[in-house]
Order: C-alpha cells, then sequence, then structure tokens
C-alpha cells in the first residue's frame, strides 16, 4: 500500500496539470458574459496535494477519466474471480460426484473401449462420427463376407467403424449412470499421433467404472478369441501394429515330436510361477530356434502364441537408434505373460561378436543376408512389423547395441518376469557362448531341411480329401480309371501359371489321396530343400494335385541349379 501510496504522490502533478489543462482550455459558453477588461487566460493555481491515503483516493477518484478505468478494473476483477470460483466448484463438485477414465491410444484398453462403442446401439443414435473401415467390427456376419467372396464384392462389402469424433463430446446412459465420452488428438513431428478418449460416469461408485471396462474387455475377447495382437516397438514404449488370425498347431510341419515338445515346454513355464520362486530362480524361459531359413521357426512361434493364448512383440535389434538402454527399457516393460521375438539375432551380432559396438560393415553384410533370405524363404515372418522402425539395412551405422547391453537386458535386475524368450538364428555357432547360455536361451532346438516325412504330411495338408472314402464323379482328375490307373489328364500344359484361387481342387479318395501323397515325398530329396519353398510350390498347384507330382522332379533341378548359380554368385 506505500509503495502504492508513493507512485501515486508522484504522478499527482502531472494529474493535476492535465485536470487544471482540461478545464481552462474549454471555451466559453456566453462571450456576451466575459470581462474585455480582464485577461482571457485563466492562471492555474494548484491545489494543496494530500498526504493521507484516505484524501488521496477521494481525490484520485474526483478526476472523471480515472473513475472510468476504476469501474473497468472493478468488473474486470470481479468477472475474473467469479470465472475462478466457478472452476473450483464445477472441479470440486466433479471431483465429488463424478469419475473420470482416461485410455491412451497406445495402451491395449484403449482399443476395448473403442470397439466396445463402436458396438453401442445407442452410439449408433449420434450425429457426429468419424468412420474407418481398418481394424475389427461387428458387422462382418451381417453383412454375409466371407472367402469365397470376389474381390470386387469384398471392398463393396467392407465393415466400417463409427468412432467418436475428435471435434465432439457425447453422452448417454450406461446401467443408470450418467456419462460423457470425448476423444482429443496429439499430433507428433517424430513419432505416430496419439489419440485419448476420457469418460466421465456420474457416480461414486468404483464398481460402475470396474464394470465397464471388464464388460468392454470381454466383449474385445470375445469377438476376436481366434486372433493374436503383435505390438512392435516405438522410441521408448510398444505400439499396437496387426492382428493375425491363431495358426493351428497341426498346420506347422516339423518333424515328429518338435511341435508337441515345445508346447508342453511352454505350458509347463506358464504353470510354475510358485515352484521358481520357492527355489529362487528368475521366473523366465529363453528358447534359442535355429536352422536353415524357411524352416519353420517364425511359423512354430505364431501356433504357439495362438495355442497358449499369448500376444507377439517383436524386438528388432537392427532397429535404427536403438542403445542399450533403450532396449532395456523396452524388455523391462514387457507385460508378465507374452511371447517376445528376436528374429535373425544373428543379423545383429555375427561372427562371435562380444562386447563391442555394432559396426557400420555389418550394414551391408545385414542387407545381402535379408535379399538372401527373401529369394530362399517365404515363410510366415514378422519382419514386415519389425521393419516399420527398422529403416533401411544400411542405416545399421546408427545401432548401438553391444551384446553386454542385451544381456542385462535379459536377465538383469529390471528384467521382467513370466515372459517366453524366442530367439531365432540361422548362424549358430557364430553366435557369443555367453548369449546362449542356460538361464537366457534355456531350449536350443534345431530346424533342418525338409525330410520326405515332412513332404509327404505337407502335400496331406494340402489335398486332403473332404470325404475320406469317397471319390468325386464330376473330375476327371479325381476318379480312378476301371483298372486302377491314374485318370487321363490333358496333354497341353496350363496356359498360366502361379496360384489359383477359384478354381476348387478335385475330391480324392483316401487310397488315392496316400498313393499320391507317397509319391510326392518319394520324389524329395531328403534334407536338402526348405519347407517354405516346398509350400510355395504346391501353392503353383493348389487345385493340381496329379500335376504336382508329376512336376516336382523337375522342379527340384531348377532349384538344385538355382541354388548353385546363387553360390556362385556369393563366393564371388
Amino acid at each position: 500500500m506505500s509503495s502504492l501510496f508513493h507512485l501515486t504522490s508522484a504522478a499527482l502533478p502531472f494529474l493535476l496539470l492535465l485536470n487544471n489543462s482540461a478545464e481552462t482550455t474549454l471555451p466559453a459558453q456566453d462571450d456576451t458574459l466575459m470581462d474585455p477588461t480582464q485577461n482571457t487566460t485563466a492562471s492555474v493555481t494548484p491545489s494543496k496535494m494530500p498526504t493521507d491515503s484516505s484524501s488521496l483516493f477521494t481525490f484520485l477518484y474526483s478526476f472523471s477519466a480515472l473513475r472510468d478505468y476504476l469501474k473497468l478494473i472493478v468488473l474486470g476483477g470481479a468477472f475474473e474471480t467469479l470465472r475462478r470460483l466457478y472452476s473450483a466448484s464445477y472441479r470440486s463438485l466433479v471431483d465429488r460426484f463424478f469419475m473420470t477414465v482416461t485410455f491412451e491410444s497406445d495402451d491395449a484398453s484403449y482399443e476395448w473401449m473403442m470397439f466396445w462403442l463402436s458396438s453401442l446401439p445407442q452410439f449408433r443414435q449420434f450425429r457426429d462420427f468419424s468412420v474407418s473401415t481398418s481394424g475389427p467390427s461387428l458387422e462382418d456376419s451381417a453383412l454375409g463376407i466371407n472367402d469365397n467372396m470376389d474381390e470386387e464384392l469384398r471392398r463393396r462389402t467392407r465393415p466400417v467403424r463409427y468412432l467418436p469424433s475428435y471435434s465432439s463430446s457425447y453422452w448417454m446412459w450406461y446401467k443408470g449412470r450418467y456419462i460423457t465420452i470425448s476423444r482429443t488428438k496429439e499430433e507428433s513431428r517424430w513419432y505416430s499421433d496419439k489419440s485419448t478418449l476420457q469418460i466421465t460416469i456420474f457416480s461414486r461408485d468404483r464398481s460402475i467404472l470396474d464394470s465397464l471396462i471388464l464388460e468392454a474387455r470381454q466383449n474385445w475377447l470375445s469377438k476376436r478369441s481366434d486372433k493374436i495382437d503383435i505390438y512392435a516397438s516405438e522410441a521408448n514404449d510398444w505400439n499396437h501394429v496387426a492382428s493375425r488370425s491363431k495358426r493351428p498347431l497341426n498346420s506347422v510341419i516339423l518333424d515328429d515330436g518338435i511341435r508337441e515338445f515345445l508346447l508342453e515346454d511352454a505350458r509347463d513355464f506358464m504353470k510354475s510361477r510358485q515352484w521358481y520362486a520357492d527355489r529362487g530362480i528368475p521366473f523366465r524361459r529363453g528358447y534359442l530356434l535355429y536352422g536353415a531359413p524357411g524352416s519353420g521357426k517364425t511359423s512354430i512361434i505364431h501356433s504357439l502364441a495362438g495355442e497358449l493364448g499369448l500376444d507377439i512383440y517383436i524386438i528388432s535389434l537392427s532397429k535404427n537408434g536403438l542403445d542399450d538402454s533403450t532396449l532395456n527399457s523396452l524388455i523391462s516393460s514387457l507385460p508378465e505373460h507374452c511371447i517376445a521375438i528376436m528374429e535373425d539375432i544373428d543379423a545383429a551380432f555375427t561372427h562371435g561378436l562380444t562386447r563391442d559396438t555394432i559396426g557400420m560393415e555389418l550394414g551391408d553384410l545385414r542387407h545381402r543376408d535379408v535379399q538372401r533370405r527373401g529369394r530362399q524363404s517365404s515363410e510366415d515372418s514378422f519382419d514386415g512389423y519389425q521393419e516399420q522402425g527398422r529403416g533401411h539395412p544400411n542405416e545399421a551405422k546408427d545401432t548401438r547395441i553391444t551384446l553386454s547391453g542385451l544381456l542385462n537386458a535379459l536377465d538383469g535386475v529390471s528384467a521382467q518376469e513370466g515372459r517366453l524368450l524366442f530367439a531365432t538364428t540361422n548362424r549358430y555357432h557364430s553366435l557369443d557362448s555367453a548369449l546362449i547360455r542356460p538361464g537366457r536361451m534355456d531350449i536350443h532346438v534345431e530346424f533342418r531341411l525338409a525330410s520326405q516325412y515332412q513332404a509327404r504330411e505337407l502335400y496331406k495338408r494340402f489335398y486332403f480329401p473332404d470325404a475320406p472314402d469317397e471319390a468325386s464323379g464330376d473330375s476327371r482328375y479325381g476318379t480312378p480309371t476301371i483298372d486302377g490307373s491314374d485318370p487321363i489328364r490333358p496333354d497341353e500344359p496350363s496356359q498360366y501359371s502361379g496360384i489359383t484361387h477359384s478354381v476348387r481342387a478335385p475330391k480324392l479318395s483316401k487310397k488315392k489321396f496316400e498313393r499320391l501323397a507317397e509319391q510326392f515325398a518319394g520324389r524329395i530329396p531328403e534334407r536338402e530343400l526348405s519347407m517354405a519353398s516346398l509350400q510355395g510350390y504346391l501353392m503353383s498347384y493348389k487345385t493340381r494335385p496329379f500335376q504336382a507330382v508329376d512336376d516336382i522332379e523337375r522342379w527340384v533341378e531348377d532349384t538344385r541349379e538355382g541354388q548353385d548359380r546363387r553360390a556362385a554368385a556369393d563366393k564371388a
């Protein structure tokens, strides 16, 4: 107050002069009343300056211009005070009677809630939406969508999802409770945009919120019981990148006993938490799958994830910009029950690399290796999801992962427990012994090139008969002749090569089916071709089981010649 008083006192001479000047410069109302003998310029006599605060404010209030400013200041202050009181009261009311929950787009619960909202009948009555054709929808069965539709019809009947718009807020009733829904979007220059869903419930009962989230989660799981979710790293967090259908375990054809061994070991581990705790052993399990490209390593991981009901988290050691700290953060943030995959771990740590940082020269090596695998293998792989954050292979110079950093992330103090880690490699003997020791990689399984047993089972998988003991009478390929010989086939080769999907394969009797499978397997050289290459061959004969057997020997010779040419080119 004293400082204000001194400041005002210092400005008083100027205010007095301004006020007196304004009064003396006013024009006379009646010139006839003016005394011509008097000077027309009135003398200015300064008023006595007030010395106490009350007199000072009274004096200031006598200025008309200042009175207007004071009114504005008082009104503005009153409005601001009322606004703050209203905001505080509203927040207090909301905190007392409402519950607010926020869901981030990088968390699985966000997908639960968005899927749940899009399925609500009352939500479809609103008039402001965002429409999306990506992701799952509840409309598939209603629209009659199935695999037999042609592509044009599928495009016309592609289901849509109605989602909350970013520009609107919505209200609705849930179990007699008033709730509001809003969605916002945070744009980023460096990473993918982040969305936030906020739901406010007029209730003080926490069980209502628990019921809502549980219902959304169960709805999500029930509609996606045949799916597994795939996550890839983005910065220091995990991002949902895809959902894939579960793959039956018997669709992965390996040497006898491998599938069953891996499944039983994984199931036993998932049930043994207390056993590990009682013995002070970290509750982690690691599997190293090694062998030739295209031998089924990635396929069995996909199948095991479906059998165990676990999601897949892809750890790409060759991702551009990844360092030890980021890797440790990613692995420690894995959920308790999941499958973590490190594919082609040899591409990041080759030639027995021990404690040094990955060199720049590994970019060219990895690039050649990726090209070779692309030629040799059509195996189901997660490489496409890894590439979202990996960049070009030649950018490996920005990768700063060390082996010691990887080892610490796998079994250090902060390493996550309860997860299954699968690592795959094509160069088993190039890996450092510290990486593959028990405790980090507990189970080592070799995946070899195809045996005749695998070739026979693969053929059966492609052409198994719908009716085991019957043969169709409407196909010249399917019905044996009277003397038991093969049916007559057209002499001229097909005009087109490749995969045919629109024509059904002929029905075969069980006896004929078994005989063709044996003939096919007998023409496959033992442990020389990958299962992926055999699958690619049979895909070209999807509806021609007889011709697949007839042409296999010529295809084997062509494949051998191609492998020899590539080997010579690599040496050069």
